[in-house]
């Protein structure tokens, strides 16, 4: 990777200019569709989402993203009656949830948080104040000639910079099967028509879609840290807004240390901790009697709510709401 050519294409405010200028008045409508209830009696509060008609602003393919959670946090946010001081996402991952917020102009403020350090790479890339690690980082994407020794050789690289690791994480989260970041990931073979590690690699949208999260990063605050502590560090704001999606089940220690790098959690904790924030809370979990007790015990609703995947696939998961 040629680390010394760093674009330094800036206006005169110091802002990315062309071609990573952004738009000005960046919006787009309600794209939220899909099933609405089990009947007609008795609608759930939840609608279910197909996932492929979402508005895509995460430049990330996350295993357990909530791209389908979107349209209801957008519901649920809006109808708390208060605008939050405070949107917080501990478990950031992917993001969709608390980009939607901060795009959106939702709340006053976006805090995610994430502890995998190749994932936060990315962030700090995007919501950092360096200009010129971004625009790196966006030209190393739209310059790469992606080929399958190439690729390897990315991730098989030792970054030596921000902006390296960054686009190693990106190189990984396209051309590994699955989007999986955990070691051991293979890459994709076959891929979609055939194209194999090209399947998931769109530059141009990549970067049109980092461009577009780097202009709101004034709304924006990203932690590399502990999810517990940034929880902690609002609790007693009754104006913050909490989306709680931890990256592994109750009962899913198996696919979790499959899936991420960190991959143990204090569930008992968690539920604990919420239970006592000042704010309000949304938490996505697997539908598991474990966690329905866990919810029942701290005197949350509990909503069962219906997902359409990407291949059409009717999922159920637990939405459980502190208010």
């Amino acid at each position: 990777m040629n680390t010394d050519r760093i674009p330094t294409s800036q206006d005169s405010a110091g802002s990315l200019a062309p071609p990573f200028a952004l738009q000005a008045n960046f919006a787009y409508p309600d794209w939220e569709i899909g099933l609405t209830g089990t009947s007609a009696e008795s609608p759930p509060p939840f609608r279910a989402v197909n996932v492929s008609q979402v508005k895509q602003l995460s430049p990330f393919r996350y295993p357990g993203g909530k791209t389908w959670l979107v349209p209801e946090v957008r519901r649920w946010v809006t109808g708390l009656g208060v605008r939050p001081s405070v949107f917080v996402e501990p478990f950031a991952g992917g993001a969709s949830v608390g980009l939607t917020v901060a795009v959106e102009n939702l709340a006053d403020r976006v805090v995610l948080n994430e502890l995998d350090p190749d994932v936060a790479a990315v962030w700090k890339v995007i919501f950092g104040p360096s200009d010129d690690c971004a625009i790196w980082l966006f030209e190393e994407i739209l310059s790469a000639e992606l080929t399958e020794p190439f690729v390897r050789s990315i991730i098989d690289s030792e970054p030596q910079t921000l902006g390296e690791r960054a686009f190693r994480t990106i190189i990984k989260n396209r051309c590994q099967r699955g989007g999986i970041l955990a070691p051991g990931a293979g890459l994709v073979k076959a891929g979609e028509k055939g194209r194999g590690v090209l399947s998931r690699w769109y530059p141009e949208t990549l970067v049109k879609r980092m461009t577009t999260l780097r202009g709101i990063r004034s709304r924006v605050e990203f932690i590399e840290g502990d999810a517990f502590k940034v929880i902690e560090h609002h609790a007693s704001n009754p104006a913050a807004t909490y989306m709680i999606d931890p990256p592994y089940s109750l009962s899913g220690k198996k696919a979790g240390a499959r899936l991420y790098l960190h991959n143990r959690i204090d569930h008992e904790r968690l539920f604990v901790d919420i239970s006592k924030v000042a704010g309000k809370c949304l938490m996505s979990y697997d539908d598991t009697q474990e966690v329905s007790g866990l919810a029942k015990q701290h005197g949350f609703d509990i909503n069962k709510v219906l997902m359409k995947s990407s291949h059409h696939k009717i999922l159920h998961e637990l939405l459980i709401e502190k208010t």
